[in-house]
């Protein structure tokens, strides 16, 4: 009788370690995306007489984890290896403080101006071309959501770091902008690396059917540069709106940035390098950002398609420098919804704007006082699962 007891409460205790097992495993959740990109460039002759370009975008893994208050958030993208191949877009672990506080340590979103995105199209806005959008750094960074008030305070060591090297310049496959070093002619200059920078940004949010939220944001770091082993510094501050009424939604933004690098006599002090997608190109060291997106959304019943967004947005790089050309972009365009399946269709215009036009290397630095507005209607399409 007592061995039969035994084994009873030896079944029982077994099911409760299992289950105590089961208990103290995380939560772990997988998705990603595949995308495709379509693209007509009116500054490339020969892909308009072939009609424009279709061809892979990205593959991208997403990871998230929770383990009690620990958490984890991971993306991983393979680009095609003339657009820099594989790169971390972001990947850091998290430890929840309480319900409206954490902290992320690792390759986090820089908390400066409109997140996620100050922006609605697949171009983003043209912010993002001189690191002032969705950048993601090395660092620690503590974020409080409350019901009106959100603020955040960061540190970032430094951008992506891949080479450890004594005096290894960044490497160009990395997601955002960040500042680098760039090939002129034959040699490597203007060879600078962020390091040391401290960010904070507070909102207020207010009202409801209408939605307002007005918010201020600043940072402040060094520049190391490899050649002369002096560090010199950067800031940027920026002031933002955001507006949310039934299916409208309004992004306001401006900018002030700044870059003062400790170069090499025979280098500009007007100029730095920044890099991503495996090519770097040359940027006014500084310069006023002004960018206001409006879109629309309303539901619709097509077939498959279940939401359009209209939208348009506009950005105006004013640079401080006496003799530099400013830059434009523009982008309107429509986001449409269908299940697990969106698509941008977008027509982007720009000047002396580098991924809108012929000059990739000093459209965002001295620009062209000759330049003409160029256009690129882009479709891209992508199956997130």
């Amino acid at each position: 009788m007592m061995r039969k007891s035994f084994l009873i409460l030896l079944v029982f205790a077994s099911i409760f370690a299992v289950q105590a097992q089961e208990k103290e495993k995380p939560n772990v959740t997988v998705g990603g995306a595949l995308r495709f990109n379509y693209n007509l460039s009116t500054w490339k002759p020969d892909q308009v007489k072939r009609g424009g370009d279709f061809g892979y975008d990205v593959f991208r893994i997403n990871a998230k984890a929770d383990f009690k208050k620990i958490t984890l958030n991971a993306e991983y993208r393979m680009y095609s290896q003339g657009f820099g191949g594989g790169m971390l877009k972001q990947g850091w672990v998290g430890f929840n403080l309480n319900e409206t506080s954490n902290l992320q340590l690792g390759l986090t979103q820089v908390p400066f101006g409109i997140t996620q995105y100050n922006s609605h199209n697949w171009f983003f806005s043209i912010n993002y071309y001189v690191g002032l959008e969705d950048d993601h750094d090395m660092g620690l960074k503590y974020t409080h959501q409350g019901e009106q008030w959100s603020y955040s305070l960061a540190f970032f060591k430094n951008a992506e770091e891949l080479n450890f090297g004594n005096n290894s310049d960044i490497s160009d496959s990395r997601y955002s902008y960040d500042v680098s070093s760039i090939t002129i002619g034959d040699h490597l200059e203007y060879r600078n690396k962020e390091v040391n920078q401290g960010n904070a940004k507070v909102a207020y949010k207010f009202g409801e059917s209408t939605k307002h939220k007005i918010g201020l944001s600043g940072q402040f770091g060094g520049l190391y540069n490899l050649d002369t082993k002096e560090i010199g510094n950067h800031y940027a501050f920026a002031a933002h709106y955001e507006l949310k009424a039934g299916g409208f939604d309004i992004k306001a933004q401006f900018a002030r940035y700044q870059y003062n690098p400790n170069n090499p006599d025979g280098e500009s002090d007007d100029v730095i390098a920044m890099t991503a997608y495996g090519a770097p190109y040359l940027v006014a060291a500084q310069a006023n950002m002004y960018t206001l997106g409006v879109a629309y959304s309303f539901p619709v019943d097509w077939v498959y398609i279940s939401n359009l967004q209209v939208y348009n947005d506009f950005g105006y790089m004013q640079k401080t420098i006496d003799n530099f050309e400013n830059s434009i972009m523009n982008v309107t365009g429509v986001l449409v919804t269908a299940g697990q399946v969106y698509t941008y269709i977008d027509f982007a215009a720009g000047k002396n704007q580098s991924w809108l036009g012929p000059d990739w290397t000093t459209a965002f630095a001295q620009g062209n006082p000759n330049a003409d507005f160029e256009m690129r209607f882009n479709i891209n399409i992508g199956y997130y699962f």
